[in-house]
């Protein structure tokens, strides 16, 4: 059995001519108040007062603020105002980061900017550093780069020139 599925729910349905039930009571009650105030007071009194509430009623009845009814806004911006606010000061946000942080060293008048590394960047530093040293020593003892030479060479130490070989062309 096949059932229909309804759409467009969330469009209400225009009771009243193009307006919708709440549209309705929105534009009668404005109208009623504004009479109320015509009657009550003279004209050249009650004309600012009528003006501000039939502004207030087209709002509400037709007016949308963000996709949302004008009504939504409203009451969202009444409970702000009411609503006790917290205000916290982050003093984290001030401060600058680790990464970001500048040692500056002072030659005479001149003043240099060196950055700090990260981990990463110092770990890197490290490894290569370490096989520039390995290769330096190697080149002192005068051990052979290559295997095919008749020197003997320990494997642990020709596998550490072959690297350091390879990181330097790098």
């Amino acid at each position: 059995m096949q059932f229909q599925v309804p759409q467009f729910i969330e469009v209400e349905d225009k009771i009243i001519g193009p307006l919708t039930f709440k549209q309705f009571l929105y534009v009668g009650g404005g109208a009623g108040i504004s009479f109320i105030l015509w009657r009550l007071l003279p004209l050249w009194v009650a004309v600012l007062p009528i003006l501000g509430i039939l502004g207030l009623t087209a709002a509400l009845a037709m007016g949308q603020w963000n996709g949302r009814p004008f009504i939504t806004g409203l009451e969202n911006s009444f409970y702000y105002l009411l609503s006790k606010k917290l205000y916290l000061w982050s003093q984290q946000r001030s401060r600058k980061k680790p990464e970001q942080e500048i040692v500056g060293k002072v030659l005479g008048k001149q003043e240099v900017y060196i950055p700090r590394l990260a981990d990463s960047k110092l770990h890197e530093l490290a490894w290569s550093l370490d096989i520039h040293e390995r290769v330096e020593n190697a080149r002192f003892r005068d051990v052979p780069v290559n295997a095919s030479e008749n020197v003997a060479a320990t494997p642990d130490e020709d596998l550490a020139l072959r690297i350091a070989r390879s990181a330097q062309i790098r």
